[in-house]
């Protein structure tokens, strides 16, 4: 073995396994398999390899990782110790009760951020409303937290009656909402911009989030306090990280957290937005412009690393929380710093 390490283990970073002399061709060899290389795996070579798991979509299985950790250590499969932690790599540290009596409205809950989020506040005691257009997520999200409270709404927020059945199944106390679906444009500049592809992006990042967020905020005012957290952007706070529509959507996102926090602060009523940097999520950008891939790729080569969703959550659950405290009208770039070069 390399680098003092007695054996490669899923927590070991992915960089460690492809400079390994028997993890790196196996991880090649996978790679080679599906048509790619090592190259696709650059952006978050920091990362554990067990987040591949996470990230996979049902591409890179927990079977899969365990097969690879047996033949890199000769067929036996080593259990991780502490030697084996790599106090570089992030990790998610829950606070016990945090959310316990709250009711929790998460949009996207089925995936990426809005997942992560969810089963964070469910981790730590929240009763979750957990909102996603795709059924099969929402039972998979439940399957996961078997102790824990979690009310699934299969809806759709660019529809009215969805939004009624989402608060219906809240209840008469919320205590907090995460606004987390959204939608990607396909990264085309203002003079090709499709009307279907700036409508769809604005129903759903836009008028989804300010219809659910007007039908909760009474409930809010009634209790005298509620916490609302929006997820924006980096493309809300620079014009060279998206197309058009998706840029002009979230730079809207941070109008209505701005606006709203300041009318509601003296019902008791805390708004704020969060912008991600890169995040490892199922949402994909796609260039749907020559101009636009001429002009956004060469910004995209210098992103900081990509984080995980669970990193994202860290920073959406610190706001909806009691930890957030006095903050409101915030926007918190959770973005490895790509909102200061």
């Amino acid at each position: 073995m390399t680098n003092s390490i007695k054996a490669l283990t899923g927590s070991r970073p992915i960089r460690e396994w492809l400079a390994h002399p028997a993890g790196g061709p196996l991880l090649r060899g996978m790679l080679k398999e599906a048509g790619q290389d090592e190259s696709v795996l650059k952006p978050i070579d920091h990362l554990a390899l067990q987040q591949l798991v996470e990230l996979g979509g049902g591409q890179f299985p927990q079977s899969l990782l365990d097969h690879l950790v047996r033949e890199a250590n000769g067929g036996t499969e080593p259990e991780a110790d502490a030697e084996d932690i790599d106090d570089t790599l992030w990790q998610e540290r829950i606070t016990d009760g945090r959310f316990r009596g709250k009711t929790v409205i998460v949009t996207g809950a089925g995936s990426g951020i809005g997942r992560a989020t969810a089963s964070r506040i469910a981790r730590e005691g929240g009763r979750v409303i957990a909102v996603d257009i795709a059924a099969a997520r929402l039972e998979a999200l439940v399957m996961d937290h078997p102790e824990a409270e979690v009310v699934t709404v299969q809806a759709d927020i660019t529809k009215e009656e969805d939004i009624l059945r989402i608060v219906e199944a809240a209840g008469d106390r919320v205590y907090a909402l995460a606004n987390v679906a959204g939608i990607m444009d396909d990264m085309t500049p203002l003079h090709e911009v499709a009307d279907e592809v700036w409508n769809r992006v604005f129903a759903v990042n836009v008028d989804g989030m300010f219809r659910l967020t007007r039908a909760v905020l009474p409930i809010m005012m009634a209790a005298g306090r509620g916490s609302v957290v929006n997820v924006a952007s980096e493309a809300a706070l620079r014009g060279n990280s998206a197309g058009l529509a998706y840029t002009a959507s979230k730079h809207a996102v941070l109008g209505i957290t701005r606006s709203t926090a300041f009318m509601y602060a003296p019902q008791g009523i805390r708004v704020n937005a969060v912008a991600p940097g890169p995040v490892a999520t199922g949402i994909e950008a796609t260039f749907g412009s020559e101009l636009g891939a001429n002009r956004l790729g060469p910004f995209m080569q210098i992103i900081p690393p990509v984080a995980v969703a669970s990193q994202l959550a860290a920073s959406i659950t610190f706001l909806l929380s009691e930890d957030g405290t006095n903050i409101s009208g915030a926007v918190l770039p959770s973005d490895g710093a790509w909102s200061v070069q």
